[in-house]
């Protein structure tokens, strides 16, 4: 268990401007609010009379601050009362206020053609934790423990994490109205953290989970609109291999994805391996969301095997996670793309303890080395 240092989340708002903050719940949003905007008018709509009165009466919101002159007013989980979006446009576009409107869902307001302000807002998204904004992070126990927040800072993570996953994936999905289905999309929860990393197929989900392919589609669909999940899309550039153009998905959370899939991966598992190649793959989406939202990011798959895990902008840094000491072996995957296309950096992130670069020119980095000139730019992304 480590300490919290800082979040990187940064949302300087100038005046007139406005920005909605998306991201799962417990991932810190309300706690970076308090923080960074302590003294703002919070309207909260997790609590059953502020909601009731907005979803009663949308216009309280321009009957109570038309003529305010606060600086920034927040609206936390406004995806509960869609109709308020029109209030805040309004209110941006006739009195120039600024609004910072956090959100755990965007299903509701896109399937419900609600007002997203056309452009009038900024869209930022909070994350789990990253290794910069700890303090130290015991490797394997953020496997279990995840790292949101309050389970990565607990005592006992898997016991929040039972919680977590029994009142929010599943009570509050039903609550969002998004399905109908409980038993079947709790098994499906389970079934897509099993295959999380993996390449997306519909069909065998759908065996599994009980259901058709399309339902099946609409839950993953689910998870990214909740941003519980991403999906990875295949880099496609191809001179004389066939490549696999199937999309990957992840979970938001290597904590959450293990409780799930039932796994305890232990340093030198296969289960570890794989959950560490998901844990740099979310300090990656992280770095994207934080600091280059503009940043391509792609894995490469040949129809023959090779497969290199990440693939970042136009043929900058390719990326293979190795957990363990690192064979000559392992790097056919990465020389195999290296004989197609000129990457200016290939590097394996690994659990090895000094850095070194073997033929041909290949970086051979540990894992904390790596993040740590990922997050203070020397990778030139």
């Amino acid at each position: 268990m480590g300490v919290i240092v800082r979040r990187h989340l940064d949302i300087t708002l100038p005046r007139g401007r406005s920005a909605f903050l998306w991201g799962p719940r417990r991932v810190g949003k309300s706690h970076w609010i308090r923080e960074h905007h302590g003294g703002a008018p919070l309207i909260d709509l997790l609590k059953s009379d502020v909601y009731a009165e907005y979803a009663s009466r949308p216009a309280l919101l321009r009957e109570r601050f038309a003529g305010a002159r606060h600086r920034l007013i927040v609206i936390d989980e406004i995806q509960k009362v869609p109709a308020l979006l029109d209030e805040v446009h309004w209110l941006i576009e006739n009195t120039s206020q600024s609004f910072l409107l956090t959100g755990s869902s965007s299903r509701k307001l896109r399937r419900g053609h609600a007002n997203l302000l056309a452009g009038r807002a900024w869209r930022r998204q909070m994350m789990p934790l990253t290794l910069p904004e700890v303090d130290r992070l015991d490797l394997e126990r953020v496997m279990t423990s995840g790292l949101l927040p309050p389970h990565f800072l607990s005592d006992s993570p898997v016991e929040d994490l039972r919680a977590y996953v029994g009142d929010y994936l599943k009570d509050e999905i039903a609550a969002e109205a998004l399905t109908q289905n409980i038993p079947a999309f709790a098994e499906f929860l389970r079934v897509a953290a099993i295959t999380s990393s993996e390449l997306l197929n519909y069909t065998n989900v759908a065996r599994e989970t009980g259901v058709s392919a399309k339902v099946v589609r609409t839950y993953f669909e689910i998870l990214e609109e909740t941003y519980l999940g991403f999906r990875l899309p295949p880099w496609r550039r191809a001179k004389n291999r066939r490549l696999i153009e199937t999309e990957k998905f992840y979970l938001f959370d290597v904590g959450v994805s293990n409780f799930l899939a039932r796994r305890q991966p232990r340093m030198g598992s296969p289960e570890f391996g794989k959950s560490f190649e998901h844990y740099i793959l979310m300090e990656l989406k992280a770095y994207q969301a934080y600091r280059n939202p503009d940043l391509d990011l792609h894995f490469w798959r040949t129809a023959s095997g090779y497969e290199v895990d990440a693939i970042l902008g136009d043929r900058v840094v390719a990326v293979e996670v190795k957990a363990g000491r690192v064979h000559d072996g392992d790097l056919g995957s990465l020389r195999a793309l290296l004989d197609e296309h000129r990457i200016k950096r290939p590097i394996v992130v690994s659990l090895e303890h000094e850095p070194r670069v073997v033929p041909p020119g290949i970086q051979i980095l540990p894992w904390q080395h790596f993040l740590g000139r990922l997050w203070d730019g020397d990778l030139s992304l």
